[in-house]
């Protein structure tokens, strides 16, 4: 059994097919699917999916690359719904916003939103891209908090989370340039790895430049089941677990 913790069935790009590529996933063993949110206008499209399914679970947040389309009734109206299990994927993206200012407001609403998720009890799911050391900062600010970084960056100071923290790990890891991420990687407890796809997104070796899908989370096991030199049930039982446990589903 494998769990896709991020995975956007509620994208676009999944529009025409997203049955046949559920269909698709659960005849590879994936067995339970967590759509995070990113963009607002996708929200209901996850939540259709999540009361379709009974493997379909999802999240709420804005992406801090959407900061501006925030709005607390888009967390608050579905928080509580029996299928939402996190609040995310939120953060900080430094890499497509240079603006100081617009910075610092990623900062104030990635803040925002983990008093949401603390109010309500529910584990976050962290976006960092270019920005490790202000996230870092906004996390140590929040000790109770749990969660899981998602698509893990390879810096190595986001390992001192790992009492509280979860590690994706997707796609990237098969990649031939990924060497940070390959070096870094034995040093994450293993009981804090979980599998992800960020499906559409980092379709993972050998079909990168293709739309990724969940099915592909194969791969993703295979990877670390030869990183860990362990058979591929021990991979899907350890991850598994590591999700159950995180997400309380």
């Amino acid at each position: 059994m494998i769990i896709d913790t991020h995975t956007h069935l509620d994208n676009v790009k999944f529009k025409e097919d997203v049955d046949e590529v559920i269909k698709r996933a659960i005849e590879n063993g994936v067995k339970k699917f967590i759509i995070p949110a990113a963009d607002p206008k996708d929200l209901p499209r996850a939540i259709k999916l999540a009361d379709k399914y009974d493997e379909i679970y999802f999240a709420v947040g804005v992406h801090p690359v959407d900061i501006d389309k925030y709005d607390d009734k888009l967390l608050i109206d579905y928080i509580e719904h029996p299928k939402c299990v996190a609040v995310g994927e939120i953060g900080l993206d430094y890499h497509w916003v240079k603006e100081l200012q617009k910075r610092q407001k990623q900062i104030e609403y990635f803040h925002k939103q983990i008093e949401i998720a603390k109010e309500y009890n529910k584990p976050i799911i962290v976006h960092i891209r270019d920005a490790t050391e202000d996230s870092i900062k906004v996390i140590e600010s929040h000790p109770e908090i749990k969660g899981v970084f998602h698509c893990f960056n390879a810096a190595e100071q986001l390992l001192k989370f790992s009492d509280r923290f979860y590690y994706g790990i997707g796609g990237v890891i098969t990649f031939k340039n990924a060497r940070k991420l390959i070096n870094v990687f034995p040093k994450i407890p293993k009981t804090r790895v979980v599998i992800e796809t960020d499906a559409p997104y980092l379709t993972p070796h050998p079909f990168r430049g293709k739309r990724n899908e969940p099915a592909y989370t194969t791969y993703v096991r295979d990877k670390i089941t030869s990183l860990w030199e362990v058979d591929a049930k021990e991979v899907e039982n350890i991850t598994t677990d590591n999700t159950k446990r995180l997400f309380n589903i």
